[in-house]
C-alpha cells in the first residue's frame, strides 16, 4: 500500500508560520497587529538616534522652491535655524527639537533640507496614499519612516513634539494642526506646546478664529494656544517666547 503525500498538507496556507503568511499578515483580523508594528519600528529607530524632542513642521506638499509666496524658502530657513540652535546637532545623545515632517515635497522637503543644510538629523513621517507619495531627499535616512495608518503617524507626530510650526497647506495641513490644538485644548498632551502659524495674513484670511470665540464655540483663552509669524526668525523667536526649552550644551 502507497503511503500518501503530504504535500497537500504543506502546501496549504494553514501550515505557514504565521509570521511568514503575507495573506494572514494583511488580512483583517490582524489590523491591531500590524498597528502595533508601525508603533513600534518607528520607536526603535528614534530611541536608538536618541531623538528626545521634535518640532514639527506642517504645510502643503504643492509649494515650489522660489515661489513668491516665499513659503519653501521660509520653511527651509526656519528648518535650519532651529537645527543649529535648538539641539538637534548635539555629539551627545540626546537630541533636541528634531525637525520632523510629514516627510515628503513641498513645505515638507523644505523644512528637511533646511535641517540637512545645518547638517542635523532630520525626520520624515510618510505615509502610503493612493497617489503614491515618495520620500524627499533630504530626511535623515534611518529615520524616514513609512505608515499605512493616519492615527499612529499623527500619534508619532504628538508623542516628542515640544513644537509645531504650521505653514500654509490644504485639509491634511488643517487636520494635523486641529487634531495636535485639541490634544492641547483638552488636556490630553499636558506638556506644552508652542504653535506658530506662519504667514498671519494667509491665517488671518482664511480662518476667522475669533469666529470661534463670538459664537461660544471655544474659550476666549483658547486663542492663546498659537500665535502667528511672518519670517523664519520671528517664528523661532516666537517658539522661545512661548516656551520651547532650548537644552544647555
Amino acid at each position: 500500500m502507497t503511503h500518501p503525500s503530504n504535500l497537500p498538507q504543506m502546501k496549504s496556507a494553514a501550515y505557514r508560520l504565521p509570521a511568514m503568511d503575507i495573506e494572514f499578515l494583511l488580512g483583517d483580523s490582524t489590523r491591531g497587529i500590524r498597528f502595533q508594528l508601525e508603533y513600534q519600528k518607528a520607536e526603535e529607530s528614534l530611541r536608538s538616534w536618541g531623538v528626545e524632542t521634535t518640532v514639527v513642521v506642517f504645510g502643503s506638499a504643492r509649494v515650489k522652491p522660489g515661489a513668491a509666496d516665499g513659503w519653501y524658502d521660509g520653511a527651509r530657513a526656519f528648518g535650519k535655524i532651529c537645527s543649529d540652535a535648538g539641539g538637534a546637532k548635539h555629539k551627545v545623545k540626546p537630541l533636541y527639537n528634531v525637525i520632523a515632517t510629514g516627510g515628503g515635497p513641498g513645505i515638507m522637503e523644505a523644512a528637511n533640507r533646511g535641517a540637512h543644510d545645518a547638517g542635523a538629523p532630520s525626520i520624515g513621517y510618510n505615509i502610503t496614499l493612493p497617489m503614491e507619495q515618495e520620500p524627499n531627499a533630504y530626511s535623515t535616512p534611518d529615520l524616514t519612516f513609512r505608515f499605512h495608518y493616519f492615527a499612529m503617524r499623527k500619534m508619532h507626530f504628538a508623542m516628542r513634539a515640544a513644537a509645531l510650526v504650521v505653514f500654509p497647506g490644504g485639509f491634511g495641513t488643517m487636520d494635523e494642526l486641529f487634531e495636535l490644538m485639541t490634544l492641547r485644548q483638552t488636556g490630553k498632551m499636558t506638556k506644552p506646546l508652542p504653535v506658530v502659524l506662519y504667514d498671519s495674513a494667509f491665517w488671518k484670511r482664511t480662518i476667522n478664529f475669533q469666529s470661534f470665540v463670538e459664537a461660544g464655540l471655544v474659550s476666549p483663552h483658547d486663542l492663546d494656544l498659537f500665535t502667528f509669524a511672518d519670517t523664519p526668525e520671528e517664528a523661532w523667536k516666537k517658539l522661545l517666547d512661548t516656551g520651547l526649552p532650548i537644552p544647555k550644551d
